[in-house]
């Protein structure tokens, strides 16, 4: 059976260090966990990250020395720190390191499990044979108690009226650092774990940050990620990621966005602002934004994604089904499905359950649905809510007044624009 002893940051920051003669060495100031990956020599347990180096106050001078030789007693609650060898940790292996004191204690951190932020007030931590570990962060009452030294009399008090403090732990897993605002050194993999977060959680996470800390955890995601993050944010802190990128960023991630979501964005920031980044952004996806920003506000035009999947009605079921395969389409271009002619006007509309329905070789005009429901990009926002309603749509083709397909209005976008209207009449 493994023996093992659990203590706190707490207990330990500020706390007297002696050799083994026990002549006073300094004062402990922090701990370095390593949160590199694991060697051939030391697999974390669980995936733990392990305590690597203690920084001492000896005199007037702060140094980090290998937690290798330091050894952690604890006897009726009284915890003591032997050091038995004073190996100075190298440089380097800061890179690969977090100091729990500087990074983790009593600033907010991510709780991805509860999908929020949290405080942390302390860290628990694992003494085992192989070595030290930090296995949760205590975000409870408890650990606040425990930093000013009344967490022990006042359970005991509270035990006698039957009354207990809930602690509160987050298993280090669960766990992302986000606030590395006074921090030099720059981690290898920052912020890896919310990319695990769905985008309107993490847009949430990143509206409750500071300005500088929010930009940070957004230039750190990949553009995918950034783009799907960048569609759920409120405007405000929008345009404060925008103006806070460098344009060539901003760019990228716009591009990986559904044309009127971007559109959306640039008619709220400076006209030439919006074109600077509509000259940087590639220039089929700068065309279709352009194109949006014509039409006039509250009208269809200006709401429409223009992304859709449209074929000839003498496609097979089987091509368009590889065709799906090759493009990868998000899931809301497969609300609805459409067939054009050679003037790419508007024949008819299918469904995915047509598709899967159907044997490969039955070709698209056996089993489309002509006479389809439209609406012009010319006509009001307004009149997209009453069709959509009536007729059970989750989507609703977009012509010009030549039939001529233009996009389409999904149900997410007219819900959204009837929730911001409320807002507005508020």
């Amino acid at each position: 059976m493994t023996s093992f002893k659990t203590f706190y940051l707490s207990r330990i920051l500020g706390r007297n260090v002696y050799d083994t003669n026990g002549k006073f060495i300094g004062v402990v100031k922090d701990l370095l966990i390593d949160t590199g990956p694991a060697t051939a020599n030391q697999t974390p347990p669980f995936g733990r990250p392990v305590v690597a180096g203690i920084r001492l106050k000896i005199r007037n001078e702060l140094k980090l020395f290998s937690f290798r030789y330091f050894e952690i007693t604890k006897i009726n609650r009284k915890i003591d720190v032997t050091g038995h060898q004073l190996v100075e940790l190298p440089i380097e292996n800061i890179h690969n390191g977090l100091f729990l004191g500087e990074v983790i204690l009593d600033k907010q951190i991510v709780d991805l499990n509860g999908r929020k932020l949290v405080r942390v007030n302390d860290v628990r931590l694992v003494s085992l044979s192989e070595g030290t570990y930090a296995i949760a962060v205590d975000v409870g009452v408890e650990g606040l108690l425990r930093r000013i030294g009344i967490s022990h009399p006042l359970k005991t008090l509270l035990s006698f009226l039957k009354i207990s403090i809930p602690a509160k732990f987050i298993l280090w897993d669960d766990v992302e650092a986000i606030d590395f605002s006074n921090y030099n050194i720059k981690l290898s993999k920052p912020y890896s774990k919310l990319h695990t977060l769905h985008p309107s959680d993490l847009a949430d996470i990143i509206e409750e940050l500071g300005k500088s800390t929010s930009t940070n955890v957004f230039s750190a995601l990949d553009e995918e990620k950034a783009a799907d993050v960048l569609e759920e944010l409120e405007k405000d802190t929008q345009i404060h990621i925008i103006e806070s990128l460098p344009l060539e960023k901003v760019a990228d991630v716009l591009e990986k966005m559904p044309a009127d979501e971007v559109a959306d964005i640039l008619d709220g920031l400076e006209d030439e602002k919006a074109e600077s980044l509509l000259n940087e952004m590639e220039a089929e996806s700068s065309q279709e934004v352009r194109e949006i920003l014509e039409y006039p506000d509250r009208t269809v035009g200006s709401l429409m994604n223009t992304e859709v999947l449209a074929f000839n009605e003498n496609r097979t079921v089987d091509e368009v089904i590889s065709e799906f395969r090759s493009l990868r389409p998000e899931a809301d271009e497969l609300y609805n499905l459409f067939v054009i002619d050679d003037k790419e006007e508007l024949v008819a509309t299918f469904s995915l359950r047509d598709l899967v329905v159907s044997q490969p070789n039955v070709m698209l005009k056996q089993i489309m649905k002509t006479n389809p429901i439209y609406i012009y990009d010319d006509q009001e926002i307004d009149d997209v809510a009453e069709i959509i309603s009536k007729y059970n749509l989750l989507a609703l083709p977009v012509v010009n007044r030549n039939n001529q397909l233009e996009g389409m209005v999904i149900i997410d976008d007219v819900v959204e624009d009837l929730i911001d209207k409320r807002r507005t009449n508020r």
